[in-house]
């Protein structure tokens, strides 16, 4: 009796793992049943997975975080396109500075055209005419004369009323003069005398017979001058003012005179006659 009970118990102890292995069984058989085919054992847990899925997500995050970060990085030298786009009106500054005529903002350089080199005799007869233009100014100044500055005698007194007139002329031009007591003022046409005469040679032509005999400083002239032009007009009213010395104090008539002053300067261009090229230049006789 003792030995049947014995291998009951032993066959109870014995079915008891096989009931437990066959409650593994169950699930085994459903996973091998399942259509991948792995082996439970192999798979890992649920828990487990899921776990892992996070950290994946992480790395899939990092590496898309990576990825951005290259092609941010490779997409640098894009963001410069706005450089490019705002350097790209210089094209169009090139085309306006085509529109512009090359060398337009530069000066003209005149070029003298080529002379034909003068012989020794015409260089010798221009020098001659310059000396001899040069020293005809400086007689009209009268810088050759020494006794042109200094006057010969000292000047009459005149009356507080007194007016002298006198009427002078060279070629075309009419110079009606007045002298007056005064401080050596000159006025023409109503005029400052470095207004209407800007060049100092006429100045100095219109003064010359009161330098000579000494009335500068000492009258005032007054003068209405029309006709010829600034250098007839010049010579008119210097001969007008030596006139009217003359009736101030006769016995300058002397000095004037000697100084040419006092001689009216008859010489005027000659005229143009019909079939010449000037008064008597006539143009080329051809035989053939």
């Amino acid at each position: 009796m003792d030995d049947e009970q014995r291998k009951e118990d032993e066959t109870t102890e014995g079915q008891e793992p096989q009931d437990e292995g066959d409650g593994a069984a169950g699930p085994v058989s459903d996973t091998s049943s399942s259509p991948t085919g792995e082996d439970p054992a192999s798979s890992p847990p649920a828990a487990e997975s899921a776990e892992e899925s996070p950290s994946e997500e992480v790395a899939d995050e990092g590496s898309s975080e990576e990825g951005g970060a290259e092609e941010s990085s490779e997409e640098a030298p894009v963001a410069e396109e706005p450089v490019a786009e705002e350097a790209a009106p210089e094209p169009k500054a090139e085309e306006k500075k085509k529109d512009v005529i090359p060398g337009a903002d530069l000066e003209p350089i005149l070029v003298e055209p080529d002379k034909p080199e003068l012989s020794a005799e015409e260089k010798a007869r221009l020098e001659a005419e310059e000396e001899e233009k040069a020293r005809r100014e400086a007689e009209l100044a009268g810088t050759d004369d020494p006794d042109a500055a200094a006057a010969t005698r000292a000047p009459a007194k005149l009356d507080k009323g007194a007016r002298f007139l006198a009427t002078g002329k060279r070629k075309n031009a009419i110079a009606r003069v007045t002298l007056l007591p005064g401080n050596g003022k000159i006025e023409i046409n109503k005029r400052s005398i470095e207004e209407f005469f800007p060049r100092p040679l006429h100045q100095t032509m219109v003064k010359q017979p009161l330098t000579v005999s000494g009335y500068e400083g000492n009258v005032d002239v007054r003068v209405r001058v029309h006709g010829g032009g600034i250098g007839g007009q010049a010579g008119a009213i210097r001969h007008g003012v030596a006139r009217a010395l003359t009736e101030i104090d006769s016995e300058l008539r002397g000095d004037l005179k000697r100084r040419g002053f006092l001689t009216r300067d008859a010489r005027v261009k000659e005229r143009r006659k019909a079939g010449l090229k000037k008064a008597r230049k006539r143009p080329q006789f051809s035989k053939r």
